[in-house]
C-alpha cells in the first residue's frame, strides 16, 4: 500500500492512466542498478529516486573532477574531489528519503556484478567504455536482466533496450562484437552536455516504463540521437544465433 505521504508525493503519477496506484506500487517494488554515475547516470539516478523507485543501487569508482561539472549534474562544484558514488547516494537521499539507496564504491568483477544481478530487476549501464559494457551485457545474458544501455559522445547518442528473460532476445554483442576498447571518449572528443542528459533521461523514461509494465519502442533496437538536427534513427537488432554470449556456442 501507499502512504499518504507517497499519495501526495507520487500525486501527478496517480493521475496517469498508465500509472495510477498500481503502477506506482510497482515502482516502489522495482531494484535498479545504475553502473556508472556520470553525465548518463546523474539524471537516470534522479529521475529514478524522483519517481519513487523503491531500491537503487548505484557502482561507480570515481572522484568527481571539475571537468565533469559541465556535463554531470548530479553534482556541485564543492563536491570535486568526492567519490562520485557516495555524493549521488546523499543527493538522491536529498531527493526522496523515502527509497532506500545502497553504493558500490568500486569496480565489480564479474562474479560480484552477477551476485548483484539477483537482487535487481532490471540494469542501467550508464558507463563510458566498451569493456565495461560488453562484461555488464555477459553478465545480464548469464542473470537474465534486462538492461538499458546509453552513450553519448560529441553530439550524438544511442539507447538500447535488451530483455534477456526472452530467448530471442538480441544482445548488446550481437550488435558490437568487437570487444576491441573504443578510441573515442569524451575526454578525447568531448561531448555536449545536454546530449548526454537527453540519454540519460531517455533511459530513466525507459526504465519507468519498464516497471510499471508499459510497452518498450527501444527493445531489440538502436536509437540513434543526431544533438545538431534533433532528429531520432531507429535500427533493429536481431540477435545472433552465433553471438559468443548469447548465441547457441555461447
Amino acid at each position: 500500500m501507499l502512504t499518504e505521504s507517497e499519495m501526495l508525493r507520487y500525486s501527478r503519477h496517480l493521475l496517469l492512466e498508465d500509472v495510477g496506484e498500481l503502477g506506482q506500487k510497482d515502482l516502489k517494488n522495482g531494484k535498479v542498478l545504475i553502473i556508472g554515475m556520470g553525465g548518463l547516470g546523474s539524471p537516470a539516478a534522479m529521475y529514478l529516486a524522483g519517481a519513487g523507485v523503491g531500491s537503487l543501487v548505484l557502482c561507480d569508482f570515481d572522484c568527481l573532477e571539475v571537468s565533469n561539472l559541465q556535463r554531470q549534474i548530479g553534482y556541485q562544484t564543492g563536491d570535486i574531489g568526492g567519490d562520485k558514488v557516495e555524493l549521488m547516494k546523499h543527493r538522491l537521499e536529498m531527493i526522496n528519503p523515502e527509497i532506500r539507496v545502497r553504493s558500490i564504491n568500486q569496480e565489480m568483477a564479474e562474479d560480484q556484478l552477477l551476485m548483484e544481478l539477483m537482487m535487481v530487476n532490471l540494469v542501467l549501464d550508464c558507463t563510458d567504455n566498451m569493456a565495461s559494457r560488453q562484461m555488464i551485457n555477459a553478465a545480464c545474458v548469464k542473470a537474465k536482466v534486462p538492461l538499458i544501455v546509453g552513450a553519448a559522445i560529441r553530439l550524438e547518442g544511442q539507447l538500447m533496450f535488451f530483455d534477456h528473460r526472452q530467448a530471442d532476445s538480441a544482445c548488446y554483442h550481437c550488435l558490437f562484437p568487437n570487444s576491441d576498447e573504443q578510441a573515442l571518449n569524451c575526454s578525447n572528443s568531448g561531448v555536449l552536455g545536454p546530449v548526454v542528459g537527453t540519454i540519460g533521461t531517455m533511459q530513466a523514461l525507459e526504465a519507468i516504463k519498464h516497471l510499471v509494465g508499459l510497452p518498450s519502442g527501444v527493445k531489440n533496437k538502436l536509437k540513434l540521437f543526431d544533438g545538431k538536427t534533433l532528429d531520432w534513427q531507429t535500427f533493429a537488432v536481431k540477435k545472433d544465433s552465433e553471438c559468443s554470449v548469447c548465441g547457441k556456442n555461447r
